[in-house]
């Protein structure tokens, strides 16, 4: 079970009080002292917030259940989704001070895009300003008729005096220490009348059987109820609401119940379509008896530890004598130690079952979504589909010569976050890291120092401008040295015009002016002087050179002295053919909702983006479509998160080059003559 929700909404906290309620630690732990079992990572203590997920399972009864703790902060939502990849169910945390907020609803459409059961539980109504039932309200406001409440609060003065469990009918009490005593069920009048109802009408729509009875006005036994609402979870129809504070425990075992009861085991919904090495799809049931088929769901790369492999085994047992195949690489994986994890504590097992969730150590090629199998069964798990990398910046290392150190390390961070990016962008001659935002990439930084020594600062990333020209000019090239000895004497004439593509050289040169040994050495000249432009320094694309003419000498000419002929002539006839700079333009493709398309279509209109069409999609967003500058988009993912509330998201994907509004050359001449000066 995966524990998500907006950030701040008290996940972390609730995981504690679940452990702590199943005996598992012997004290709460507290996010602002840095205790908890969940948020043990030096990132995530000095932020006081989630930056990864973790494992923390416990048992409650004689159920084991796997609860797997995430971030809510948009910048870490990696951790989302690799959570939510190997669950049955999600557990969405919900303030009941806040109410439902933007993390609230991405939990939940990402629970019912992976066709997750889910369940809803109100937190902090123990802080002053709390309102369960309006933030029950906005539940069934934004997720419709399945929202069914299961445990509601009885408050007086704005304080809460009891919970009342729907399912028992009985109203419970917490004492200091969190530890419920039955009271008299308060009058609550049609409220409560209304609560039973609701949970019947949905009991009711599970079965027909259930529904028969439920229309003949006969009553729902307790079991009838926990059998209703727990087959429509497991089908998707009920989503189910309890409530209580995590910092007094209050409900907190209501809820573990509950979680026990209604929520589905891996037994009935832990098997999964996978496709064979045919490509045919087919049915992986979770059972310990089939053939072994796990995934990689995560993976924590460690310089001093090594690599620690999370993984899901679907069907089957992993154990110390499994020989399992990586379908991705057709070669077996050797195991190093199999574990289960516990926040950051480790404790050693023979095996780990289908349906169960564990770790391994060491293993050499395997990557998160590798998918791990018996080697006369091997399917392909489909892969989590991560958020796509969409704020850049330029790494620069602390001393001289550390980009080879630089790219290692961000290597191996690679393998445990895919929504970071990295690329050696040979033409601006910085390293360009990508993520999700500001905040991922400053603990990127804080990691690479941290794990791998590695200290880097970072920059904005330099725009690949490109030069050409607007006019055709003939120019003269002549390069003549003497002396002693030899000299050097290479005589060129050089038509420049504009021209569709890179760079193009022709010859047309009648009576031997220039003899033909001396054309590729012309033509090498002019490929190297390409490379930097007259204006800015930038490469120059959409140029023709004709060598239509020359002179030169029996003893004096040579190679060398025509490929000098040939840069000069360059130098003097580019200034003259109209130089203009281009800039890269880039597709933009923006999803947003559809009460936040004005803005970002101004905004994109600031930044001089064409906006060329907008499209409905099927996640209820709109689709616009534009063709913005590169040089204005370095910041448009902080606007897009602020705009839309972090609802929104886009790609960007270079398109083309276009030219630079003549108002904005010389400043763009300007910053590159610095640049150039540096150098």
């Amino acid at each position: 079970m995966v524990l998500a929700g907006h950030s701040d909404s008290g996940k972390t906290s609730l995981a504690e009080a679940m452990l702590y309620k199943a005996g598992v630690t012997e004290r709460l732990g507290k996010i602002a002292e840095g205790n908890t079992v969940c948020d043990f990572d030096a990132e995530s203590i000095k932020r006081k917030a989630s930056i990864a997920s973790s494992i923390a399972p416990f048992a409650w009864g004689s159920t084991k259940i796997n609860l797997l703790d995430t971030p809510g902060l948009f910048d870490f939502e990696a951790g989302l989704y690799e959570g939510i990849r190997p669950a049955e169910s999600v557990l969405i945390a919900v303030s009941g001070k806040d109410g439902v907020s933007v993390g609230t609803e991405k939990a939940y459409h990402l629970a019912k895009k992976q066709q997750k059961a889910t369940m809803f539980y109100v937190s902090k109504l123990d802080v002053e300003h709390s309102d369960y039932y309006k933030v029950l309200e906005s539940l069934k406001a934004q997720f419709g008729p399945s929202v069914c409440p299961i445990v509601v609060p009885y408050s007086e003065n704005d304080k809460v005096q009891c919970y009342i469990n729907l399912i028992d009918q009985k109203a419970y009490k917490y004492d200091e220490k969190g530890e419920p005593s039955e009271v008299a069920m308060p009058d609550m009048g049609h409220r409560l009348e209304g609560l039973q109802a609701a949970i019947s009408e949905a009991v009711a729509e599970t079965d027909e059987e259930l529904f028969e009875k439920y229309f003949s006005g006969e009553q729902f036994t307790r079991d009838e109820i926990i059998k209703g609402v727990h087959h429509g979870v497991n089908s998707g129809a009920i989503s189910p609401v309890l409530c209580g504070s995590n910092l007094t425990l209050d409900g907190v075992d209501m809820l573990m119940d509950a979680i026990v009861d209604l929520l589905p085991s891996p037994w009935e919904k832990g098997g999964e379509i996978a496709e064979d090495l045919n490509g045919d799809m087919v049915e992986v049931k979770c059972t310990d008896e089939a053939p072994l088929a796990a995934y990689v769901f995560k993976t924590v790369a460690d310089p001093f530890v090594g690599k620690l492999s999370y993984i899901k085994v679907v069907s089957g047992k992993l154990g110390q004598d499994s020989n399992p195949i990586n379908v991705r690489t057709g070669q077996p994986e050797r195991l190093g130690k199999i574990v289960y994890l516990r926040g950051k504590k480790q404790e050693d097992t023979a095996y780990i079952t289908a349906g169960d969730i564990g770790a391994v150590t060491k293993l050499a090629t395997a990557l998160s979504g590798d998918s791990l199998c018996d080697p006369k069964f091997q399917v392909r798990f489909e892969q989590t589909a991560m958020p796509h990398p969409c704020f850049s910046k330029a790494i620069r290392g602390k001393d001289k010569g550390d980009e080879s150190k630089i790219a290692a390390a961000i290597q191996r961070m690679l393998e445990e976050d895919p929504t970071v990016s990295y690329q050696n962008n040979v033409e601006t001659k910085q390293q360009i890291i990508s993520g999700l935002g500001d905040q991922h990439l400053d603990v990127v930084v804080s990691k690479l120092k941290n794990k791998f020594g590695v200290e880097v600062t970072l920059e904005q990333p330099r725009v690949a401008y490109r030069e050409t020209i607007r006019k055709k000019v003939k120019v003269q090239g002549r390069h003549k040295k003497q002396s002693g000895g030899h000299g050097q004497f290479g005589d060129v004439w050089i038509e420049f015009e504009p021209t569709v593509g890179d760079f193009v050289f022709e010859e047309k040169v009648f009576g031997g002016a220039v003899p033909k040994s001396f054309f590729p050495a012309v033509e090498k000249g002019l490929q190297e002087s390409v490379k930097k432009g007259t204006l800015a320094g930038y490469p120059v694309v959409g140029l023709k050179a004709t060598l239509v003419d020359g002179s030169y000498h029996p003893v004096d000419s040579s190679e060398m002295a025509f490929k000098m002929a040939a840069s000069i002539a360059f130098k003097a006839g580019i200034p003259d053919a109209s130089p203009v700079l281009l800039e890269p333009i880039c597709s933009l493709r923006a999803y947003v909702p559809d009460v936040n398309t004005g803005d970002i279509i101004g905004e994109l209109n600031k930044r001089r983006g064409r906006v060329l069409g907008m499209n409905p999609t099927e996640e209820g967003l709109q689709e616009i479509i534009a063709d913005v500058p590169e040089s204005e988009m370095s910041d448009f993912a902080t606007a897009m998160r602020s705009i839309s509330q972090g609802r929104g998201y886009f790609t960007l994907e270079f398109a083309r080059y276009e030219q630079v509004p003549s108002n904005l050359e010389a400043k763009i001449i300007e910053e590159a003559a610095k640049l150039n000066s540096e150098e």
